[in-house]
């Protein structure tokens, strides 16, 4: 496919997933994570549609770098209510944008499947688990100020455990059990330990790492 085409669809997926975020926020707004986490959630596919039409590395580095500047940026204004619109302190949507551009400038495209699981190991695992810890009942904890689930964890793990299957099955990667879940338990860890939205970079960059490491691809 011309490079010009996949970056019309990657930017037409973009704009679907802003739009449907915007419109929860607008009929939904007492529920304020909602939008937050569709476009947490629905940005992840990128790094594949990014994979799929084999996008080069110095395009998607300068894309994730603009996308974490204009981030940080409304953070900072709340230009877009939809994505920062939340109570409590948290740097994720920023961090999510750096983990993403420090892996395009080490990795990418040589590990992009590594690079695939890490970022959506965040974007679903994370993603679900954040909904479904708040939307069902479960004993829960707090971890350095962090409230936690049992249902949002087992989240986390299983939904890593199935993404990393996943990809590796489409892909002939050959991931062992064994090794999905270690990656899995891993993801969960470091969701666990990472305050103020930071696993938004701990676990990509860390999924990532690890996936580099058991599959080398």
């Amino acid at each position: 496919m011309p490079i010009k085409i996949a970056i019309v669809v990657i930017a037409l997926w973009i704009t679907i997933i802003l739009l449907i975020a915007f419109s929860c926020k607008r009929y939904f707004p007492k529920k304020e994570e909602l939008s937050r986490k569709i476009i947490h959630i629905g940005t992840g596919p990128v790094i594949l549609l990014a994979w799929l039409f084999d996008i080069p590395k110095n395009i998607a580095f300068f894309t994730a770098l603009l996308i974490t500047i204009a981030l940080g940026v409304n953070y900072q204004y709340r230009l877009l209510p939809a994505i920062e619109d939340i109570e409590r302190k948290s740097f994720g949507t920023i961090a999510y944008g750096i983990s993403i551009t420090i892996l395009l400038l080490l990795f990418w495209p040589r590990y992009a499947s590594s690079i695939s699981i890490g970022v959506l190991s965040m974007a679903f695992g994370d993603g679900l688990a954040g909904l479904l810890g708040r939307s069902l009942k479960s004993p829960k904890w707090s971890i350095l100020g962090q409230t936690k689930s049992v249902i949002g964890t087992l989240t986390m793990g299983s939904v890593v455990a199935m993404t990393t299957s996943i990809i590796s099955s489409t892909n002939n990667l050959g991931i062992q059990p064994l090794e999905i879940i270690v990656i899995s338990l891993i993801a969960t860890f470091l969701e666990q330990i990472s305050p103020w939205g930071i696993d938004n970079l701990t676990v990509p960059i860390g999924v990532t790492c690890i996936g580099i490491w058991l599959i080398g691809t």
